[in-house]
């Protein structure tokens, strides 16, 4: 019999045959039926026959269905097999129902949770709010939706929101927005919200401009706008200018509002109607439609046609001017009185008018109580009577009752001369801005004899010019420069410059550009000489920070600082006599050397009387004086004479003129030898004809 040394049995083979096709079946296996099998290799001992239990045999095991699968080691088992006892290494199934049940045999497991955040809650709330605004155009649901959100640290991602969502739509919408904000201005959203807002805005200017390609020029026009509803003080730009970085993109749109739309002439009116205006009419056009709407209301009695009526006017956050128009007019038509109460007492039930914009419209008339009384003798007497049937109705509140004296002015028993005071200063006010005679307004103030009043009279004036033309207001500005030389002190015009600041946002009211005006008549001041600019901040010291005066004194920093500062201020207001200063000087030469060749005295002092310019006269006399030492021709002092009998130059000017010349006799007596001789001769010339202030003989007899 041969040998099997080193072969298969028969029962091996068949065994080898059934694992191969059943390796062959597993389609899942990563492996190869040939690495398999390599892995599991049947090995024969060269001395005998092979065992039947061999090693890669016990590893393939016949499952219940009758096929062979690989198993295990240890008897863990695979598809079809028990596994083995106590098996860890697959999952056990826990089953809630088993008495044995223990919760603590529950695998653990981390859920998932979103955290709310407050800041994203009310960036979605806002987008529907604005979404809705933009479809109403109801800015009191707006308004009122705003406050139902709460979460008032957020509104400057509110204004953020509305303007660039407006920013990426029509004209409509962006006029729209900036009405809104108008309305939302101190009522809902306080003016330093309103200013973080508009820096978050230009802080993300870049991110603006990859969606929308004139991202900096409509950012600017709202900030522009903005500062024209005087929303947003002008020292922000200013501000805001020196935190961005000069590359960036919200460095551009400030100085995009600056150059190209609040340095503009009438930057105003062109800024508000840039977006059409559809929504939104200038304060002049409200107050004529409020006054129009009310005396149809008096004519007619038709309460709810009138409530319609303001409702339609869309300017919820100047009702106050609804306010302080009715109740004059129930001053001067004494039979409407009732009419104008019940009017509005249903639109204060209703809402329509607010309590806050109630409150004002009654302050803005306690204050006017003094100009009105010139043309509604007991205005004072009839508001007294108004005020408490206002709260017994329940329509004003009660807080309005104020102790007398909180409005920075002089309350004591002075009460009576301080009201006398104002009624003539506004009476002498309006008779210089149709005269625009200097002297005469300088004589009747001497005549009132009340210089401790100076400052009141000066708030008067600026106050009143700000509420007209340009006209009226170069004519405040030449006015103040001749009252300071004449009866003024610095101190009368830093504490009326103060007493204007202290009541800038009450100004604001009745003039939405207040702000900018009062900062362009304190720059004239400094550019005119009378003010000194140490004197801004002495006048910022006396106001509490942050306020809108202590912005104001700011822009005016900023606008005397600027290139160019003293010829751009000179002719803020159109050049009426606000022309620059060497231009006089030329003027003013030329017309003394035409009457030094020959020419008449009464036409020399009209060309100096059209020059506009009283304040600086003293320019007149130093030149005349120098004119007359080199031309060696006294008749310079018969213009000065003429001049001096007419009141065209005060003795203050003469004084000055003498004075400058004083000053610069060491640099005249390079060009002409014996000017000390001559100007000795000219002083004492000037003394016999009174035209030098003792001060200045005193301090001549002390150079000699």
């Amino acid at each position: 019999m041969a040998s099997n040394e080193g072969f298969l049995t028969n029962e091996q083979r068949e065994t080898l045959k059934m694992a191969t096709q059943n390796v062959e079946g597993l389609s899942s296996s990563p492996k190869s039926p040939t690495s398999l099998l390599s892995e599991h290799y049947i090995k024969v001992p060269v001395s005998g026959k092979a065992p039947t239990a061999g090693i890669a045999v016990r590893h393939v095991r016949r499952s219940h269905s009758g096929k062979f699968v690989r198993v295990k080691k240890d008897g863990a088992g695979g598809k079809g097999t028990w596994g083995k006892l106590l098996d860890t290494d697959g999952e056990s199934h826990i089953d809630r129902n088993d008495p044995n049940y223990d919760s603590g045999e529950e695998p653990y497991q981390l859920v998932g949770s979103m955290i709310s955040d407050p800041l994203d809650e009310y960036k979605k709330a806002v987008v529907s709010i604005i979404e809705e605004y933009f479809s109403t155009g109801d800015v009191e649901l707006a308004a009122s939706d705003l406050r139902e959100l709460g979460s008032n640290e957020y509104h400057p991602y509110f204004i953020k929101r509305l303007v660039s969502m407006a920013m990426d739509r029509h004209d409509k919408e962006k006029e729209m927005a900036s009405v809104l904000l108008s309305a939302l201005y101190a009522d809902v959203i306080s003016s330093a919200q309103i200013s973080q807002g508009f820096f978050i805005l230009l802080e993300s200017a870049d991110d603006l401009a990859v969606d929308i390609l004139d991202a900096v020029d409509v950012l600017a026009l709202f900030i522009a706008r903005a500062v024209v509803d005087d929303i947003l003080p002008p020292a922000f730009l200013t501000r805001a200018k020196k935190t961005l970085p000069e590359s960036s993109k919200g460095h551009q749109v400030i100085q995009t509002a600056e150059k190209s739309y609040l340095s503009a002439p009438h930057h105003a009116e062109l800024v508000e109607r840039r977006w059409g205006g559809s929504t939104h009419i200038t304060v002049e056009e409200v107050k004529k439609k409020i006054a129009d709407l009310l005396r149809e209301y008096v004519e007619s009695g038709d309460a709810f046609e009138a409530c319609r009526c303001i409702r339609e006017l869309g300017v919820s956050f100047f009702h106050h001017e609804v306010v302080k128009r009715a109740l004059v007019l129930a001053m001067e038509i004494r039979t409407a009185e009732p009419l104008i109460l019940k009017l509005l007492k249903e639109a204060a039930e209703e809402g329509l008018i607010s309590s806050s914009q109630m409150l004002k419209g009654f302050a803005r008339l306690a204050e006017s109580l003094d100009d009105l009384a010139l043309d509604i003798p007991s205005a004072k007497t009839l508001f007294e009577l108004l005020v408490p049937k206002a709260i017994s109705q329940g329509w004003l509140d009660a807080s309005f009752l104020k102790p007398a004296g909180e409005d920075g002015e002089v309350h004591n028993e002075d009460d009576e001369k301080v009201r006398r005071f104002k009624e003539e200063a506004v009476t002498i006010i309006h008779e210089y801005f149709l005269s625009d005679d200097i002297p005469e307004l300088i004589r009747s103030l001497e005549d009132l004899g009340m210089p401790k009043f100076n400052p009141i009279f000066l708030k008067k004036l600026i106050t009143l010019a700000m509420d007209r033309k340009n006209r009226e207001k170069e004519m405040a500005s030449v006015l103040l420069s001749s009252l300071h030389i004449e009866i003024f002190s610095t101190e009368d015009i830093v504490n009326g410059f103060v007493m204007l600041l202290e009541s800038a946002e009450d100004t604001a009211l009745d003039i939405l550009d207040a702000s900018n005006e009062l900062a362009l008549f304190l720059a004239r001041a400094v550019i005119d000489d009378v003010l000194a600019p140490l004197n801004l901040e002495e006048i910022g010291s006396k106001l509490p920070p942050n306020c809108s005066g202590s912005e104001t004194v700011h822009m005016a920093r900023s606008l005397i600082a600027a290139r160019h500062a003293g010829e751009r201020i000179l002719r803020c207001w159109g050049g009426g006599t606000g022309w620059a200063v060497e231009d006089a000087k030329d003027k003013i030469m030329k017309l003394l050397e035409e009457y030094e060749s020959g020419g008449d005295v009464g036409e020399a002092c009209q060309c100096i009387r059209d020059l506009g310019m009283p304040f600086f006269n003293h320019e007149v006399v130093k030149k005349a004086l120098v004119m007359a030492m080199e031309k060696k021709n006294d008749r310079m002092l018969d213009l000065l004479q003429e001049c001096f009998c007419e009141g065209l130059i005060t003795i203050n000017q003469m004084t000055k003129g003498f004075g400058r010349i004083k000053d610069g006799l060491d640099d005249l007596a390079l060009d002409i030898p014996n000017a000390e001789e001559k100007f000795s001769f000219y002083v004492e010339y000037a003394r016999k004809k009174g035209w030098l202030l003792a001060s200045f003989e005193s301090s001549a007899a002390t150079d000699s």
